[in-house]
């Protein structure tokens, strides 16, 4: 940060190119964009990748708002289509089953700790002309037959949001790509639309806009901030790990505890991270209010599917849409995972669940 100061120049600037090339090493992907943040980089991917007014991109309807909202700010149209029942991913039979004449693009968002079935919705795409772009915010660290996630299709993005496995003291964002007229477009996006070289380029305020962009152009303090974490990345991936499996031993078995999370078996290898540890229970917002009361905070990953979200009644849908999507958003609850958090407080967390579905005190 002090070098930030010294140089002068707080965005766009010396620190976000070094970011770049660290993250470029670290996913294996040929070009990585620093923009402001992780829902930019997916409406300029989706602009770079060539998206048209009206154009329609497949959505899972369990997901953050962004995942669809991008697809509208980028002016196409979002399509939902259901999740699998385990592991949260775009179902590729669904893609098929909602897929029209206008459709262009599917979008698998890689939730939680898991990526979605590549395998099967690279299969979709091909039998039906559509190109992939991975909503992949969550899933630094995840790969697929050893791929990065966000490098599965045409491209994806990264968050770097506080909460995130790597996250910044303020938003920011990228777009990884191995396609370079992709990172060349994003490039020139994130900069008003400039051409050329813009990053840590004092001069040139005023030069030639080829396309009409945005001003999303990543601080340096940030990038200074995620160069400094990055080489603790892989240590904090473990201690997740670790914490997830302290988690399943103390909640095993344990009534009104639906379902945990675990790494499903794809066609491709597939190396999973805990973002965060989402639990499906029974009786979800009583739990929710139990465990506030307790001390102990919790996230619900979400309360409205995308379907029926007010800003999507235009589109019609009805609860009963999507049934997978919709037994999620009543079920799912985020447990505390950080990696500083020690394995006793695991443990107290699962002694106050305990405690709640079978009616002792705690």
């Amino acid at each position: 940060m002090v070098e930030v100061v010294e140089n002068g120049k707080y965005s766009h600037g010396r620190k976000v190119l070094e970011l770049e090339s660290a993250l470029a090493a670290y996913t294996g992907a040929a070009h990585v964009i620093g923009v402001n943040n992780g829902t930019d980089a997916l409406v300029l991917l989706l602009r770079a990748c060539g998206l048209q007014p009206g154009d329609e991109v497949v959505v899972p309807a369990f997901s953050f708002i962004a995942s669809a909202s991008s697809v509208v700010l980028a002016g196409g149209k979002p399509v939902f289509a259901d999740i699998e029942p385990d592991g949260y991913g775009l179902d590729p039979g669904a893609v098929a089953a909602v897929a029209g004449a206008r459709t262009r693009f599917v979008m698998p968002v890689h939730l939680f700790h898991h990526l979605a079935d590549m395998t099967g919705l690279a299969e979709v795409a091909r039998r039906l002309d559509l190109t992939v772009v991975e909503d992949s915010a969550e899933a630094i660290g995840m790969r697929y037959d050893g791929v990065h996630a966000g490098l599965l299709g045409a491209g994806g993005v990264l968050s770097f949001f506080p909460t995130k496995t790597l996250g910044a003291l303020g938003d920011a964002g990228a777009v990884i790509t191995n396609d370079p007229d992709i990172a060349e477009t994003v490039s020139a996006l994130r900069h008003h639309g400039r051409f050329g070289r813009t990053i840590d380029n004092f001069p040139g305020i005023a030069t030639t806009t080829g396309v009409v962009g945005v001003n999303s152009k990543m601080d340096d303090v940030q990038a200074a901030v995620l160069l400094a974490k990055l080489g603790r990345l892989e240590a904090d991936i473990h201690r997740r790990a670790e914490l997830a499996k302290r988690y399943a031993e103390g909640l095993a078995g344990v009534p009104g505890v639906l379902k945990l999370p675990s790494v499903l078996t794809r066609r491709g290898s597939v190396r999973g991270v805990f973002y965060v540890y989402v639990v499906e229970v029974d009786r979800r917002d009583e739990l929710a209010a139990h465990l506030a009361e307790r001390g102990v905070g919790t996230e619900t990953y979400y309360p409205v599917p995308l379907h029926l979200q007010p800003c999507f009644e235009e589109l019609g849908h009805r609860p009963g849409d999507f049934p997978n999507a919709e037994a999620a958003c009543r079920r799912t609850l985020a447990l505390p995972l950080y990696p500083d958090l020690p394995l006793g407080d695991v443990d107290r967390v699962c002694d106050v669940i305990r405690s709640f579905y079978l009616g002792r005190r705690t």
